[in-house]
């Protein structure tokens, strides 16, 4: 302990966790170093970047193969199918709701109840609609965030919903479904 002018100054050790967090970052920066620049095992900037692109195509490439597979007939059998529509009411309840009512009456979204579509009333329109959004409109793609399987059964359970015509609904929009 050393005084100058009555302040003391103590020669404390540092802590063992403080220590052990340095020495351990050295010893990670020293395997990582060599691993990367001395013996070059591990991928480069490059590589990574270009391994993340291959994967990215063989998604989007996967994306279109099972898009380009589904045709009309294939979401009306969908529609046709108990558990398909029981679950595709459930995402429409929970991310629907908001713009659509809970009946598709409309709210701040259309009428999905009526024979009047904005869009077009053919399945692959509708899922093409859902999947990919509208935004001059507001509606968000919902693709990326409810996944394929989810957005084939939320078509299935809007084309359930197709001509009912629900007490209370939004004035028809759009065109009469001629398709």
């Amino acid at each position: 302990m050393h005084t100058y002018d009555e302040i003391e100054e103590y020669d404390n050790h540092l802590p063992n966790w403080w220590l052990a967090t340095l020495f351990g970052a050295i010893v990670f920066a020293l395997v990582y170093w060599f691993h990367y620049e001395v013996l070059r095992t591990g991928p480069s900037i490059a590589q990574s970047y270009e391994h993340s692109v291959a994967a990215d195509r063989r998604a989007a490439a996967a994306r279109a193969r099972l898009a380009g597979s589904m045709t009309d007939e294939s979401l009306l059998a969908l529609s046709r199918d108990p558990a398909t529509v029981q679950t595709g009411r459930g995402v429409f309840a929970q991310s629907c709701v908001a713009c659509h009512a809970a009946s598709g009456g409309g709210g701040i979204g259309p009428n999905l109840t009526d024979s009047a579509w904005l869009h077009g009333s053919r399945p692959t329109r509708i899922f093409t609609v859902v999947n990919e959004g509208v935004l001059a409109r507001g509606m968000p793609a919902w693709g990326p965030q409810l996944g394929m399987e989810r957005v084939q059964a939320v078509v299935a359970y809007v084309l359930t919903l197709k001509d009912t015509n629900v007490a209370g609904g939004k004035a028809p929009q759009g065109t009469a479904a001629l398709e």
